[in-house]
């Protein structure tokens, strides 16, 4: 039995809506203000929240923000209730985090519509959520030994040279092993970050946009560029022609995104060949773009970005876990921007982000 929240202050209106609802089978709980509303929903864990607009003590904005900042609530579907028709007051919510409204007074057939639909959207997300889960399970079945192993193995080789054989070594060597063990670290270690993003973002949904824009965001994006491409000592390969600009993200966020896009560029590029990263406002869009002159993809390899979907592992080894690009696309979509990739397989590819900046 689904379990819905209402919250609404008059009580008759209250009333009326848990009898319809509890007439179809549900399960209702009622809140009389914003503050209990909370509490409830805490408390109960809901599979879908009515909530009322015009409240006093807490109005329904106010209400949202709450639901939407705890981990337990966020992902419950929430439907305004609302006498106010104002286009800008839609926005608001909608920019809050609200996935539907109501208008008073609404009939019998409107609310259960408005209910059902949004339970029905909500299923098929979690049924989505579980197939992409049980993807992300298979490929790590099937490829995360390997990428495991390859610098697992890198590290073992230097170290047991280091423990067994000292004797044959000078100390011109020592700096190369140290370099070949550290290297073989970071991939560890950006594997298993990778992993452990791509999962929490399987679950996350779109999130609330940012109050005020992100800070420096030449300086970051150039900052980010230039240690990625002394990552791959070819720094004399990197052109930035970056800009400042409103960009609504937070600073974690923004890195990861330029940080995969251009270790993408380097991963499959020649050495010597120029990567090239822009960013900045166009056609009244915050874009962030990276162009490579490398291997390129296929149009049907790019329609099935994933883990360990755009290459051709079986031809092509040690070419990364494919998570990079993924983890890219979903940030860049929970921030409601597109990513469009143009890329030719042998000559080479260029990915634009775009924001909106208002």
């Amino acid at each position: 039995m689904k379990k819905i929240l209402v919250i609404e202050d008059e009580l008759l209106l209250r009333q009326g809506i848990a009898e319809i609802l509890n007439f179809e089978g549900f399960n209702v709980i009622e809140a009389p203000n914003g503050e209990k509303g909370i509490l409830a929903a805490l408390h109960e864990a809901p599979d879908l929240v009515l909530c009322d607009i015009m409240m006093p003590l807490m109005d329904g904005y106010e209400v949202l923000y709450q639901i939407r900042c705890h981990d337990s609530t966020k992902l419950i579907p929430f439907i305004f209730m609302t006498a106010l028709a104002e286009r800008s007051d839609q926005r608001s919510g909608m920019e809050l985090g609200s996935d539907d409204y109501i208008s008073k007074p609404f009939t019998r057939e409107e609310l259960l519509s408005a209910v059902n639909t949004q339970l029905r959207k909500s299923n098929d997300k979690t049924e989505q959520a579980e197939f992409r889960l049980n993807e992300l399970r298979n490929s790590i079945i099937r490829h995360l030994p390997h990428e495991l192993l390859t610098p697992l193995n890198g590290m073992m080789v230097y170290g047991e040279l280091l423990m067994d054989y000292p004797e044959t070594l000078t100390l011109a060597d020592l700096p190369e092993i140290g370099k070949n063990i550290y290297n073989s670290a970071l991939r560890l270690n950006h594997l298993i970050q990778n992993y452990l993003i791509y999962s929490q973002l399987e679950l996350r949904s779109p999130i609330a946009r940012q109050e005020n824009p992100l800070e420096d965001v030449k300086q970051k994006c150039d900052q980010v560029a230039i240690e990625v491409a002394s990552r791959y000592e070819r720094l004399n390969n990197l052109l930035l022609e970056t800009t400042d600009g409103p960009l609504y993200m937070g600073e974690t966020e923004f890195i990861k995104i330029v940080e995969e896009m251009t270790d993408n560029a380097f991963k499959f590029s020649p050495q010597g060949s120029l990567v090239t990263v822009r960013c900045g406002i166009k056609m009244g869009k915050f874009y962030l773009q990276v162009e490579d002159f490398g291997r390129g993809m296929s149009a049907a390899n790019i329609s099935r970005i994933g883990a360990y979907m755009q290459f051709k592992r079986e031809q092509l080894e040690q070419q990364g876990s494919g998570l990079g690009l993924i983890i890219t696309k979903r940030l860049i979509e929970m921030h409601r921007g597109e990513l469009l990739i143009e890329s030719t397989e042998g000559i080479g590819s260029k990915l634009t982000a775009t924001f909106p900046v208002i």
